[in-house]
This record gives structure tokens, C-alpha cells and sequence, in this order.
């Protein structure tokens, strides 16, 4: 017997009992389901988050000073970070101090406990890429004089002055405040705690107000993400060479941190597809158990077909194909459920997020159906040899005495 005629003979054992053939292939079915729906939610999320830090500027260096250093008598000022900025603008195109403050906006009565206020420089806006709608942004004399002047974002100008706020009063820790500008919206979803639920006032003035003698961040712009590593290690070298120890500083790029999201997506991943194929394991010892019961029901058939002259290498390869046969089936219509339901729980999520720049979208990456349906045959193989070899070890005669 060839190998057409045992995958057809395989084919029409299981078309005789298709409810047990269904049970059979269950376990398979739903771990690889699991398996397509995982990865295909997980490549989803990973493509939104690098569409996040895309958009928030894959060209961004953090940089945080705690301090004096040892062998140091003075803290980083500005001063320092502005002039290694001029010293290699071909790598650091850009910098901001930056200090955040934990206080409450009012404006009047209303609180606004959920506002970001950060102190930065006027050369923000145009690193953001953020636009202004109303009135202007900082100006370095408001930076220079330490101006109690700020920008607020489009959150605070719809609920606190019904979509302007120009020449209006906020107040920051009772200190009066003028709006001297209204950002644009950056996205539809202008809500409390948004990325629109901002306000920047000078750093200098948020030093005053906050009481601290040294600005302790700095925000660095390179000309794009091939250039970060360069233009990371120029300001750590800068930072060494003032505090003799890179205990007193912090330097990170948004690429490391979009690559340490996405190690971290991948590590959640294979643990959750690992968990999944469980059910692998699971469908597998089902296979086995059938071709068991499969063997003994087709005793006497093993009998006749070795009476006259099959081999134990073709009955053992009769009930393997069978085996794989029947993992194969459910492994295909495992991966059609599983990304059907990719589809629709994609689209579930992606209709929570509206309002948000941000898309979602399940993604079946070519390379997960086939490694979930290789592993699907796989199991059907490697569980379906051990019946297939009782089979293939009958004895001829008892088999065709077997009742």
C-alpha cells in the first residue's frame, strides 16, 4: 500500500465516526486556535507600541542628574548641556531642561488634579513636533526672566475656558500664572489625563517654584534613530568626565526603550503560546487514545492484511498517517478558527481605542500558522506511534482469531 492509498484509507476511517474524529482533533483544534489568536494579538500590540514611540520620537534622549558627583564640587547646569549640544550639532540637534512639578492647576474654584506641568525651554516646541492654535509658545526672554507666564494644552482650554485661554489666570501652588498660548489638540480624545492635559510654564520659573538650585533632567534630540547610540555616548562621556562616576547620572534613548518593549512583548509571548500549547500536549494524548481503541476495533482487519503479505512497516505506517492525518485536519481548522477569532477580538479592541492616534490591528504572522500547524502534525505523528506500533507487532494469527 502506497502512500495516496493509506492517506485515503486514513480519510475514510475517519468519515465513518466524524463525532469521534471531531473529539479527537478538539485538543489540537483549540491549542492551535490559542496559538494564532496569542501571537496575532501580541504582533498587534507590538506594532501599536512602535507606532506610539514612532510618533513620540524615536530621536529622543532622556537624560537624568541626581545631583553632585563624587569628585565633583557642582552639579550639570544648563549651560553645560547647552554648550555639548553646540559642540556636536550633528548628533544632538536639540535640548531642553526639563523639571516636573507635583502641583495643582486652578483656575478659580476648579481643581485640576490630573494636569501634567513641566518646566521646559523654548526650543521644546519645535523637538515635540506639537503646534501651537492660540496666542504663542515660550520665548527665551520668558526663559531669561523667569516669567510666570505658561502654555496649556487643549484639555484645559475646552473644560477651564470653554476652548480659548489666552490672557486668562491659572494658578500653580497660589502663584498666578498668564497663558500666553493654547496647544493643538493631539489627538480627538482631548480628555482628563490625556497627552492634551498639559501645561508648560519656563524652567527657570519652575525651579523658583519648586525651590530646587539644579535642573535635574534634560531632554536631547538627535537627527534620527541611527545617530542615538552616537550621540548617547557623547553626553556620557560629558557626564563622566564632570562626575568621575556614572552613578550620578542617567542617560536613555527611545530606541532602547522600544526595544526593551519589545523584548518584553516577545518574553510575554512565548510564555502565553507556551501555556497554549498545552492543549497541544493535551489533543495529542486524545490522538493516541483513539488509534489505541482504533487498533483493537481493527484487529481482525490487521490480521487479514498481514495474512496476506503486508509488512510491519505498512500497517505501522497505515495508523501513523492516520494519526497525522487527523492532527493535520484539526490543526487546519484550528488555524481558521483561531484567526477568525484574531479578527474579532482586533476588532473589539481597536473599537475601544477611538478618539486615540494609536490603531490595532491582530496580525497572523505567516510564520506562526505554519510553525503551529507543523507542530499540530507534529504531535499526531509522534502520539500516533505507539498504537501504530502495537499494530505493527500483531501477531497474525491472534489478530484473525481476535472477536
Amino acid at each position: 500500500m502506497n502512500l495516496s492509498q493509506s492517506f485515503r484509507l486514513a480519510l475514510k476511517s475517519l468519515a465513518t465516526s466524524k463525532m469521534r474524529a471531531l473529539l479527537t482533533m478538539l485538543g489540537i483544534i483549540i491549542g492551535v486556535a490559542a496559538v494564532i489568536v496569542i501571537t496575532s494579538l501580541g504582533n498587534g500590540m507590538q506594532q501599536m507600541m512602535n507606532q506610539q514611540f514612532e510618533s513620540l520620537g524615536a530621536n529622543i534622549i532622556q537624560v537624568q542628574v541626581y545631583g553632585m558627583g563624587m569628585g565633583s564640587s557642582r552639579s550639570v547646569e544648563p549651560e553645560d548641556m547647552y554648550a555639548l549640544a553646540a559642540e556636536y550639532p550633528s548628533y544632538l540637534s536639540g535640548i531642553t531642561p526639563s523639571v516636573n512639578l507635583q502641583t495643582v492647576v486652578r483656575v478659580g474654584g476648579e481643581e485640576y488634579e490630573q494636569t501634567s506641568v513641566s518646566g521646559i525651554s523654548e526650543d521644546y516646541i519645535e523637538m515635540s513636533g506639537d503646534t501651537i492654535t492660540q496666542g504663542r509658545f515660550l520665548r527665551y526672554v520668558d526663559v531669561d526672566r523667569a516669567r510666570n507666564v505658561c502654555v496649556i494644552g487643549a484639555y484645559l482650554s475646552q473644560e477651564a475656558f470653554g476652548g480659548g485661554g489666552v490672557g486668562e489666570t491659572v494658578y500653580l501652588s497660589g502663584v498666578p500664572y498668564t497663558v500666553v498660548g493654547v496647544l493643538n489638540a493631539s489627538s480627538s480624545d482631548v480628555s482628563e489625563g490625556s497627552g492634551d492635559d498639559c501645561l508648560y510654564i519656563p524652567y527657570t520659573s519652575a525651579m523658583r517654584l519648586s525651590g530646587t538650585a539644579y535642573v535635574s533632567g534634560y531632554v536631547f534630540t538627535c537627527p534620527g534613530r541611527d545617530s542615538a547610540a552616537t550621540a548617547k555616548a557623547i553626553i556620557e562621556d560629558s557626564l563622566y568626565q564632570i562626575f568621575q562616576s556614572s552613578d550620578y547620572y542617567f542617560v536613555l534613548t527611545s530606541a532602547e526603550m522600544m526595544d526593551a518593549m519589545n523584548t518584553m512583548m516577545n518574553t510575554m509571548m512565548v510564555v502565553l503560546v507556551a501555556i497554549a500549547a498545552i492543549s497541544l500536549l493535551v489533543g495529542g494524548i486524545g490522538i493516541m487514545n483513539i488509534m489505541l481503541v482504533s487498533v483493537t476495533e481493527r484487529t481482525r482487519e490487521i490480521g487479514i492484511r498481514k495474512s496476506l503479505g503486508a509488512k510491519r512497516a505498512n500497517i505501522r505506517s497505515q495508523f501513523i498517517i492516520e494519526a497525522g492525518t487527523t492532527s493535520a485536519i484539526g490543526g487546519v481548522i484550528g488555524i481558521l478558527l483561531g484567526v477568525a477569532l484574531a479578527g474579532v477580538v482586533g476588532s473589539l479592541i481597536s473599537s475601544t481605542m477611538t478618539g486615540t492616534n494609536a490603531t490595532f490591528t491582530a496580525v497572523p504572522a505567516a510564520n506562526s500558522v505554519l510553525t503551529a500547524f507543523g507542530v499540530s502534525v507534529g504531535i499526531g505523528v509522534l502520539f500516533g506511534y505507539l498504537p501504530a506500533n502495537k499494530a505493527a507487532k500483531l501477531n497474525p494469527i491472534d489478530a484473525l482469531r481476535y472477536d
